[in-house]
């Protein structure tokens, strides 16, 4: 196994201006599927760079689906096993939220150190973090050592959830690389069924909160152990090299290895022309210049930062959390049992998350980014102009609410869901990718954690009629912006959408 100081770059995501056929004669690298040649790979060779990065998701949801559970046993005098269970809203609070902290953190840490460690040593870091979290959460003897427990998971929340799109999209295939990142999202819905499911044969259970968060922890020894195993993104290790960041012939040879370990026996001997034409890339791109902090605000990475950080933004401030806060009791307002019972509704609603965002693993690369975005979106400017109008004046046809719930449910994880993670692994040029998918990412939790603070006050000034449709005017809004300023990827290298795209 490489170290990553010895393991170049394997993709420069974000570079977009020019296609390889118009670089001026220079071919495009055809380790994400260039133009110029067939690029063979083995199926369980591809299928094991994205498994391990994306139980750094998977983990992510479940601490959302367990700590659903985890509050509800904690708050029990008979059921917690502790006492100190008498606890404020603003300490469930801070159980809940302070992963979304620690996130925040993580993401911030990202922009700072991502592009020293590389991929796969982030990864492992994040790993780590994940089972100090988790272990410092289910053994806490007091609140405050919960409190840092559940930050330093978030911490590795940021971590993961930073830097598994960047190995996924710099180590796949192009031919499927829309596929195992969308399979992310996946993973986090998963997760997120999982957390709820555990919770829920645990909720009843004498301290149980203490085995839902201890449950989280032989995932990150996986994940540990798999990215331990796992070679380093060639595209890294790469960058190093044309930035003299090392011995330029010895990264070329550990990236040809890493080339050979993640395409498996089908790739052949391809590997030195594949890594020659990368290098050659890199170099006519300028990516042998060290990023500065004010190139992230300039041209190419100006346009892939406002593309990136929109997305992510719109993802969060169309209303997503604020729907599903609705779930409960639309659904018992349309009699449904299942109502009643939050943890029901949970997995009710997780299973439907999960059955479409396969659906949008399946047709991402044949259908691409834009008509998912699109039409996704649209249906969720429907779904939440609908709502509006069920709690305005419809209150009496509760079908409207849950044909809406289910819609945009649906529509959300057909588009922005999946599509907003994968368009921010793809679309920065690689020298810049570390810090503008921090930025991103840190946009995303940011965005997330300022609606679903800000949505209780927003509902008792302006109502819950007046709050969805104004999320639906900004859904508005997304359309426009993802029809004129988001560019299609599919089917490209990640060098050609920084020369085609940006």
């Amino acid at each position: 196994m490489a170290s990553d100081s010895q393991q170049p770059a394997f993709s420069s995501l974000g570079k977009v201006g020019k296609s390889s056929g118009e670089i001026g004669g220079v071919e495009e690298p055809l380790i994400n599927g260039g133009v110029h040649g067939s690029e063979n790979y083995s199926v369980v060779a591809a299928i094991l760079p994205f498994f391990f990065p994306a139980l750094g998701g998977l983990l992510y949801g479940y601490d959302i689906g367990a700590t659903s559970c985890a509050t509800i046993s904690i708050e029990s005098a008979t059921l917690s096993g502790i006492s100190w269970y008498n606890l404020s809203s603003v300490e469930i609070g801070l159980i809940t939220s302070g992963s979304l902290y620690g996130a925040l953190i993580g993401s911030v840490l990202a922009f700072n150190v991502a592009d020293f460690l590389g991929r796969r040593r982030e990864l492992l870091a994040a790993a780590l973090l994940y089972f100090v979290g988790a272990l410092i959460t289910a053994l806490a003897p007091d609140f405050p050592i919960m409190v840092i427990g559940r930050f330093v998971f978030g911490i590795g929340i940021g971590l993961a959830m930073h830097a598994a799109p960047m190995y996924i999209a710099e180590t796949a295939p192009s031919k499927i690389r829309g596929r195992l990142i969308s399979l992310k999202e996946f993973f986090i819905v998963l997760g997120m069924v999982g957390g709820y499911g555990i919770g829920s044969l645990l909720v009843d259970t004498v301290a149980g909160w203490r085995y839902m968060y201890g449950a989280s922890t032989p995932l990150a020894v996986i994940m540990g152990i798999g990215m331990w195993w796992l070679p380093a993104s060639p595209r890294w290790l790469l960058l190093r090299a044309i930035q003299g960041k090392g011995n330029m012939q010895e990264l070329r040879e550990t990236a040809i290895g890493c080339l050979y370990r993640l395409r498996g026996p089908a790739f052949g001997d391809s590997a030195p022309e594949q890594v020659d034409e990368i290098l050659t890339e890199l170099a006519y791109v300028g990516d042998e210049k060290e990023a500065t902090f004010s190139e992230m605000f300039k041209g190419k990475c100006l346009k892939a930062l406002t593309i990136g950080a929109g997305l992510v933004l719109f993802q969060q401030i169309t209303g997503q959390p604020s729907v599903l806060y609705y779930a409960g009791s639309i659904l018992q307002s349309a009699g449904f049992s299942a109502a009643s019972d939050a943890t029901r509704v949970s997995i009710l609603l997780g299973l439907l998350k999960l059955i479409m965002t396969g659906v949008a693993v399946l047709v991402v690369d044949k259908l691409g980014r834009r008509p998912l975005l699109l039409g996704g979106v649209s249906g969720m400017v429907i779904s939440l102009f609908l709502l509006g109008s069920y709690y305005l004046f419809l209150d009496d046809v509760p079908v409207v609410a849950v044909v809406s719930l289910l819609l945009y449910v649906g529509c959300y994880q057909l588009s922005f869901g999946p599509i907003g993670w994968l368009m921010i692994s793809e679309i920065f040029p690689l020298r810049l990718r570390g810090r503008g998918l921090s930025i991103a990412v840190l946009v995303n939790f940011g965005a997330n954690a300022l609606v679903t603070f800000a949505f209780s006050p927003l509902k008792a000034l302006l109502g819950a009629a007046i709050l969805f449709y104004i999320f639906g005017a900004i859904a508005v809004v997304s359309l426009v912006f993802i029809f004129f300023v988001v560019p299609e990827t599919k089917g490209l290298t990640l060098e050609e959408i920084e020369a085609k795209c940006l």
